[in-house]
């Protein structure tokens, strides 16, 4: 295999889209928080311990799934050969350290919530993966607490509270929909994820209702008075958007977990032009 295919293959284990999206959430969630030009350091520190982290724990992930991704991800980097199972380890763990490293500056609460998610990352496919509805739930908080991580690393880690509980609770519903879609998969490998316990239609329609709590929950901004029209503007149409996919993963989940991604980082935008609107004094 050629050096360049190689070298692409250690790309794809990190999931860059994803890595590089969890970093901007975390920018957004110290945006939210209230950051300012001072807080730049402490922010991409925080932006690249989480793009890290994320690459690392997406690389862990597909050391550990290597034999189910034979069946539900043959393209995927070790079944197809481009990277060993024991290259992938120790890519992860580099990755790791540079988290790490990059937590470093950080306060002290921004550390505590660093290590919570890598522990919890580590522990993610060995331990939890298979656990009925637990997966799931440690997968959304990781990806809520990216905003309060964010917060934290400017010392404000409840700024941006709201936004982090409309994320993980988003999260997981496409974290359910997304069991749905690889149930072939994971019953061959003998795991226990919500839909094989409890069926599909049950696992789909405790989706639903997560999700609707979530759009409850994108609503309080604007209500308390903090962000105006504006975030309302972009916020409704990212909750019509998952509300619809939510609909749409009863008959086609794969396309309902992407469009429920598309939703997040719509309603993620909003937070921001919401923010960005009422440092500027405006109401609209």
């Amino acid at each position: 295999m050629s050096l360049g295919a190689r070298a692409r293959g250690f790309v794809e284990l990190t999931r860059p889209g994803n890595a590089i999206a969890a970093g901007v959430l975390t920018f957004t969630g110290a945006f939210v928080a209230g950051a300012s030009l001072g807080d730049t350091l402490v922010v991409v520190a925080a932006i690249l311990a989480t793009v890290f982290a994320t690459g690392a724990g997406n690389a862990v992930n597909d050391y550990f799934d290597r034999d189910i991704d034979r069946i539900n991800r043959p393209d995927r980097p070790i079944p197809r050969g481009a990277v060993t199972a024991a290259e992938a380890k120790w890519f992860s763990i580099a990755l790791f350290g540079g988290a790490v490293v990059s937590a470093l500056v950080l306060p002290l609460v921004a550390i505590g919530i660093a290590v919570v998610n890598l522990v919890a990352l580590l522990a993610y496919t060995e331990f939890f993966k298979g656990l009925p509805g637990v997966g799931n739930i440690v997968v959304a908080a990781l990806t809520g607490s990216t905003f309060l991580f964010g917060g934290a690393a400017i010392g404000k880690p409840l700024g941006a509270l709201v936004l982090c509980l409309l994320a993980a609770l988003a999260t997981l519903t496409r974290e359910i929909v997304k069991d749905v879609e690889d149930i072939a998969g994971d019953k061959k490998e003998g795991l226990r994820t919500l839909p094989i316990v409890v069926g599909e239609q049950t696992s789909l329609w405790l989706g639903v209702g997560v999700l609707v709590v979530a759009i409850a929950a994108s609503a309080v901004p604007f209500i308390r008075g903090a962000f105006g029209l504006a975030y309302l503007g972009l916020v409704v149409p990212a909750d019509v958007v998952m509300l619809v996919a939510a609909a749409r993963s009863f008959e086609h989940p794969g396309v309902a977990q992407r469009r429920l991604k598309h939703g997040m980082f719509l309603a993620a935008f909003a937070f921001i032009v919401g923010r960005a609107s009422s440092l500027a004094g405006v109401t609209l």
